[in-house]
C-alpha cells in the first residue's frame, strides 16, 4: 500500500477529504463508497481546479475515523471506476455549501407573481394568501426587470421557509384574481432584507405592526391603481386636480385665463401653470373627483381661444393638494381668504400683455361672439363639440 495514500499526522474531523476522484464523479458514487462507515449528512463534488477532489461529512468523527482507519490498514484501496482514490481527514469541521443570496434561508420572502400586471394582483389579496402561514409583518411591492414582485416580512425564519415550501410553484386561487387573468404563478426566494423600512400605508406597501404610520388615502382606498373598463384596457384613474397640457398655443395663457376656463364648471381651488417638454402644461385643482371629471369631459379637446388656437388635452393627475405659492405670475391658491378678493379681477397690465396685436380673443368679433358671459373672451364648448359656441346669456352649460 502506497504511504501517500492516507496522512496520519492530522486531526480526525468527522469531514473526509477524498483526492484522485474519476472524471465528474457524482454524490452517489462518493456515498457508495462511504455508506458503509456510518451515517454521511452533507457532499460536496467537483472540488479544486481538476475538478477530481470532493468532501464527505459524516454525522459523528467516530464514523470518519473508522472509514480513514480501515483504508489505512487494508490490502484493497479505495476506488472508484477503478480509479484509486487517496483519503484524509479535511482540516474542516463541516462542509458549507456556498448557496446564493435567495438561497441562504431568511425571514422576508422575494416573490415574483408571473403571468400579471402590478394592478391585477391587491396588496391585501397577497396579505391574505401568505398569512395563512404566519403573521405577516410587512409587505412592499415593486416592478424590476422580472416583473412584478413583493417582500414579505415574516417573524422569523421557520414561518417564512414554511410559507415558501408550501407557495413556492403555486397559483393563487383563481377568485382571488381579476377575470381577465389566467393564472398567476409565485416564484420565491429569500431577501437578504430582515426588516423592511416602510414610510406610509398604501396600495404598494403596509406595515401591519405599526398603526400609527401616516397613511397615504388616495393610494390606500386603491384609487391610484389602473383600472380595467370592459375591454380590457386601462381606464384612468381620477383625481381632483387635472394636468393640462395646451396645444398650439399661440396666445399667452396665464393663471387668470385658466381660472375663467375652468371655473365654469365648479370652484377652483388651485392652478399651477409650469414648463415641461417644450410645453406648456398647467395643474387645475378642483376641490372633488366628480367635479374635476366634468369639467375634463366638458373641456377635453377643446380650444380657449377661436380658431383652434391653445386647445386643451386634458388628464387626471396624481396629485390631490397641490403646493403652490399664493400669488404669483404661474401659481394661485384660491382657498386663502385674503385672495378671495382678488377672484374674478382682472389683474393690471396682464390682458395687456397677453393679448396679440392682431385678431385673437382680444378682437372685436370674439368679444361680440362671447359677449353672453359678460365679455369674456374665452371659448365654451357647445352641448355639441362640432356645433358652434353659445353665444347667448347665462352661464356656460352643464355637462354631466
Amino acid at each position: 500500500m502506497s504511504s501517500s495514500q492516507f496522512r496520519y499526522t492530522q486531526t480526525p474531523s468527522k469531514v473526509v477529504h477524498l483526492r484522485n476522484l474519476p472524471w465528474e464523479c457524482v454524490e452517489e458514487e462518493l456515498i457508495d463508497l462511504c455508506k458503509r462507515f456510518g451515517k454521511i449528512v452533507n457532499t460536496k463534488t467537483n472540488v479544486g481546479a481538476n475538478r477530481n477532489q470532493a468532501f464527505v461529512e459524516f454525522a459523528d468523527v467516530n464514523q470518519a475515523i473508522s472509514m480513514v482507519s480501515y483504508y489505512a490498514s487494508s490490502s484493497e484501496p479505495a476506488q472508484i471506476r477503478g480509479k484509486t482514490v487517496y483519503i484524509q481527514y479535511s482540516n474542516r469541521h463541516e462542509i458549507v455549501n456556498n448557496q446564493s443570496p435567495g438561497e441562504v434561508p431568511g425571514n422576508v420572502l422575494l416573490v415574483t407573481f408571473e403571468g400579471v400586471e402590478s394592478h391585477d394582483v391587491s396588496i391585501d389579496v397577497i396579505h391574505l394568501v401568505f398569512s395563512a402561514f404566519g403573521f405577516v409583518h410587512k409587505i412592499a411591492t415593486f416592478e424590476k426587470a422580472a416583473g412584478f414582485q413583493a417582500l414579505v416580512q415574516f417573524t422569523d425564519v421557520e414561518t417564512a421557509s414554511a410559507a415558501r415550501s408550501a407557495l413556492d410553484g403555486r397559483s393563487i386561487p383563481k377568485y382571488l384574481l381579476p377575470e381577465h387573468v389566467a393564472s398567476c404563478n409565485l416564484r420565491m426566494s429569500y431577501s437578504a432584507h430582515t426588516d423592511l423600512n416602510i414610510k406610509f400605508q398604501s396600495h404598494r406597501s403596509r406595515d401591519y405592526t405599526n398603526p400609527y404610520l401616516p397613511v397615504n388615502q388616495t393610494a390606500m382606498d386603491g384609487s391610484m391603481q389602473p383600472a380595467l373598463g370592459a375591454d380590457g384596457k386601462k381606464v384612468e384613474t381620477q383625481s381632483n386636480v387635472l394636468l393640462a397640457l395646451i396645444e398650439n398655443m399661440q396666445y399667452a395663457v396665464t393663471v387668470d385665463v385658466l381660472h375663467t376656463v375652468f371655473s365654469a364648471y365648479g370652484t377652483v381651488q388651485k392652478i399651477a401653470i409650469f414648463e415641461k417638454n417644450g410645453s406648456t402644461q398647467a395643474l387645475i385643482q378642483y376641490s372633488d373627483i366628480s367635479t374635476a371629471a366634468i369639467a375634463k369631459e366638458a373641456l377635453e379637446g377643446h380650444c380657449i381661444y377661436d380658431g383652434g388656437y391653445c386647445k386643451l388635452r386634458l388628464s387626471y393627475s396624481r396629485h390631490t393638494d397641490l403646493n403652490v405659492k399664493a400669488f404669483s405670475d404661474k401659481s394661485r391658491d384660491y382657498t386663502l381668504p385674503d385672495l378671495s378678493l382678488l377672484v374674478g379681477q382682472k389683474v393690471p397690465g396682464v390682458a395687456e400683455a397677453s393679448a396679440p396685436t392682431t385678431g385673437g380673443w382680444q378682437n372685436e368679433q370674439v368679444q361680440t361672439q362671447y359677449a353672453g358671459y359678460g365679455g369674456s373672451p374665452y371659448m365654451y364648448p357647445s352641448a355639441d363639440p362640432t356645433g358652434p359656441s353659445p353665444s347667448a346669456g347665462g352661464h356656460p352649460p352643464y355637462y354631466g
